[in-house]
């Protein structure tokens, strides 16, 4: 029995009959996407509280919900030494071009289902390397704004601590999707807020997620 099309391939198993098509996608449509979130950033308002916590010298795992996605692109749009995590399949070469246009320097394909422990034995690699990553903590597919402990996990692993991230952007729209995500406007004002740093070890991992899902809060607002 075949696969549904949408999880049959790979990002990195495209047949080659259907690379042309799949490349044209993927390209195209990340390129599309970080030019209306670079004007986007030109034309608007940005305020980032608390951005003496990203101390430039300290790698990171920042974490923030899904929703705001598009908002972190908008206000970071430079990523250097970072390593992500990805979903594999090939729908999702959109967002791994977009990474990159982002600066992001290492991508790692898995999630869970798709060989997500390795992937995620790879990035604790990576972290204690030097490297920051960005963790969605209700992602890849929710449910949305429910806090998972994959991004502890990986804190408490690699010993690099979890600074979370809230966003909010006046004037916003939400796209009707699972997760909410909220796409800017131009001309908005954006701002960020940065939580304290957030170190995990296992003596105190159950007070770290509640701070984590305390400060996040319900759809990304403040309790």
């Amino acid at each position: 029995m075949k696969k549904p099309l949408l999880s049959r391939y790979r990002a990195d198993e495209v047949p080659l009959i259907l690379k042309p098509v799949f490349y044209l996608y993927g390209y195209g449509i990340a390129f599309l996407v970080f030019a209306f979130l670079l004007l986007v950033r030109l034309t608007s308002k940005i305020t980032i509280v608390g951005q003496r916590r990203l101390r430039p010298r300290r790698n990171h795992i920042l974490c923030f919900w899904h929703s705001s996605i598009f908002l972190f692109f908008t206000v970071f749009p430079r990523n250097r030494s970072h390593a992500w995590l990805q979903h594999p399949v090939w729908y999702m070469k959109t967002s791994h071009v977009l990474l990159r246009y982002v600066g992001v320097s290492k991508i790692i394909l898995g999630s869970s289902g798709h060989g997500g422990q390795e992937a995620a034995a790879k990035l604790v690699q990576y972290l204690r390397r030097g490297y920051s990553t960005v963790i969605l903590p209700d992602g890849p597919a929710g449910p949305a704004f429910k806090l998972k402990k994959g991004a502890l996990h990986i804190s408490q692993q690699s010993g690099v601590p979890i600074v979370p991230l809230r966003f909010c952007a006046s004037p916003g729209h939400a796209i009707n999707n699972w997760d909410r995500r909220q796409l800017p406007t131009l001309f908005s004002r954006i701002t960020v807020e940065v939580g304290p740093a957030i170190q995990v070890r296992a003596s105190n991992f159950e007070s770290c997620f509640q701070a984590l899902s305390r400060f996040l809060g319900p759809g990304g607002r403040p309790e």
